[in-house]
């Protein structure tokens, strides 16, 4: 029987979402996941935004209002809208997902995602809804125990996801073939 590498398992994830219509993204860092995510915003709300983007100080006003909430909160944030103040001061309604037309929103996958927590490391795969991180996939190799993921993902909830992986409401461990 031969031994099946963790990045290739990653990439038989990802090819298999990929099938089912995610849009594989390349996010490796935090920078490119916020990047990723004010895009999507400025391309979901361009008819409200009407011709005038998110500035950078709107866009830092926003991430300091939703970063690092518990997961309550995340959830909370992701079901309701979001009234953020622009610059002019008006009032923007944001939604961040749309929960009655589903089809609507954008999925991605996206592989190795480098955080700079107090854990540096890696991510396996990562599926984004509208560019927030929603699930967490953390595989391993068939012969590696499955409790080695359950206590990395421990780990992560301990000194990791803040940011925008504050917004991770599912994992998903597999010992994957």
């Amino acid at each position: 029987m031969s031994v099946q590498s963790e990045f290739a398992l990653e990439n038989k994830v990802m090819y298999q979402l990929e099938r089912v219509g995610y849009e594989r993204a390349s996010i490796h860092n935090n920078e490119s996941l916020e990047k990723n995510f004010r895009q999507i915003l400025n391309d979901r709300h361009s008819d409200k935004l009407d011709g005038h983007l998110f500035t950078d100080s709107e866009f830092k006003r926003l991430m300091i209002q939703i970063n690092n909430k518990s997961v309550f909160g995340s959830a909370q944030i992701l079901r309701d809208k979001f009234v953020l103040k622009r610059d002019d001061e008006a009032e923007l309604y944001l939604e961040f997902f749309d929960i009655r037309n589903w089809s609507r929103n954008k999925f991605q996958v996206a592989n190795q995602i480098n955080v700079n927590d107090r854990f540096k490391g890696p991510y396996d795969v990562t599926v984004l809804i509208n560019g927030l991180p929603v699930l967490q996939m953390e595989l391993k190799r068939r012969g590696l125990a499955i409790t080695e993921a359950f206590t990395q993902v421990e780990r992560y909830g301990r000194q990791n996801f803040t940011g925008l992986f504050s917004y991770t409401q599912l994992f998903i461990l597999n010992n994957y073939n």
